[in-house]
């Protein structure tokens, strides 16, 4: 059999193109419960406030449960975990589709599902970092396994919006909920022919508080992993903010609809899927950290671009520099860090960087008002202004700090 491409080689392990093949088709119904939550918050209240709650609902559990969710998953069985968790996340959507299709959702409902879903999503994404390194079945493919994560992700946002915006526009919100309801049938399916061997358990753990404080301590004492986890939080309270705004640009700014919506997440998923294609081809743990740096930095000029846009052609191309720059930051990150974490520490290490994309909610929360008192446009570019100066703080402390930069992050890295 003729060699996989560098690119792909992580499709080699079986589990792994199982596993990819349901994720892909519940990704793209994932996408369009997003694009549609987002449209149907802003139809229900006219208010980029209520627009900010949802997403504030949406992930506001995974700062507050993420470190809990890592303990768990590094005593426990990660695949087991992501099961129920499915399972449990098919029902939420069901019930979002019956009651939108009924016309019985009401804001106050759609938050309190967001938020529902927002706790299922806490441990679900825990125990999918731990289950990488079982679909990889070879450290080796790590970087492969997780760029092509994002790829796949990447790819299905560039078809979900772009569908659900022409479904929002013709049959309203509720049908893109069912469609993401049935989509988790294939993970579930995926998810059962998946064979991972069980990890050799500890025979005595001491408390869950104390394996919490072990976790802590092990990421703060090392400096780079120190660093990165600092960057993420940053990012996350103002880096995706484009996403959260998009349902504004599209109506109030560019004079769009559902459609135009669907266009503009769209095209930030083209965005993404070129960062992801990128990294893809990357080789090692030197590179990524490079990566990592310069997220910030395009997203920055995004925003800017987003702000700045008279017209559509101009804010489509800017949403994909948007996402480019997201992506470059999220998928290096989180390539970098399961290189390097010593394995009875990744779940703790993992979710640490799960939590940092917590602060997503609380800057939703914030944008939603700002915007509603400064307008989208200054309110995007401040972010950009965040993100320029967190960049160059990043720059200095993880790369200025040590000259010789790829053998120290080995050395301090376990």
């Amino acid at each position: 059999m003729k060699p996989l491409p560098h690119f792909l080689r992580a499709l080699g392990s079986r589990n792994y193109r199982i596993y990819i093949t349901g994720q892909c088709i519940s990704y793209l119904g994932n996408w369009m419960t997003a694009t549609a939550s987002l449209w149907l918050a802003y139809h229900l209240s006219g208010s980029a406030f209520i627009v900010g709650l949802v997403g504030f609902a949406n992930w506001i559990p995974l700062l507050l449960l993420a470190p809990f969710a890592g303990v768990l998953v590094d005593r426990t069985d990660g695949l087991k975990l992501v099961r129920i968790t499915q399972t449990l996340a098919t029902l939420q959507t069901g019930t979002l589709a019956v009651l939108t299709l009924s016309g019985h959702i009401t804001v106050p409902i759609l938050i309190g599902l967001c938020l529902l879903q927002g706790l299922i999503y806490s441990f679900d994404d825990a125990a999918r970092q731990m289950l990488v390194v079982g679909l990889a079945g070879d450290r080796a493919l790590l970087d492969n396994v997780i760029a092509l994560n994002s790829i796949s992700i990447n790819l299905t946002r560039l078809v979900g919006p772009a569908l659900a915006g022409l479904l929002i526009a013709g049959v309203g919100p509720g049908v893109c909920y069912a469609i993401d309801a049935s989509c988790y049938l294939a993970v579930l399916v995926a998810l059962a022919a998946v064979r991972i061997a069980p990890r050799p358990t500890r025979p005595q753990r001491p408390h869950p508080l104390t394996e919490l404080r072990e976790g802590l301590a092990y990421a703060w004492e090392h400096a780079p992993i120190r660093r990165v986890l600092l960057l993420g939080p940053v990012v996350s309270l103002v880096g995706f903010t484009h996403t959260l705004l998009a349902p504004v640009f599209a109506r109030d700014v560019f004079g769009g609809d559902a459609r135009t919506l669907g266009f503009l997440m769209s095209t930030s998923g083209l965005g993404s899927l070129v960062g992801g294609a990128f990294l893809s081809t990357r080789r090692g743990a030197f590179a990524f950290p490079r990566a990592i740096a310069w997220g910030p930095f395009i997203g920055c000029a995004g925003f800017f671009g987003i702000a700045l846009s008279p017209s559509l052609p101009l804010g489509l191309l800017s949403y994909a520099a948007a996402g480019l720059g997201a992506t470059l930051f999220l998928v290096s990150t989180n390539t970098w860090l399961q290189q390097v974490v010593a394995d009875d520490k990744r779940g703790r290490t993992m979710s640490l960087f799960g939590m940092g994309q917590g602060f997503y909610p609380i800057g939703s929360l914030l944008l939603g008002a700002f915007t509603a008192a400064i307008g989208p446009q200054v309110a995007i570019a401040g972010c950009g202004l965040v993100l320029l100066a967190s960049g160059s703080w990043f720059v200095r402390a993880f790369f200025h700090s040590s000259p010789s930069l790829p053998a120290k992050v080995l050395a301090d890295a376990p």
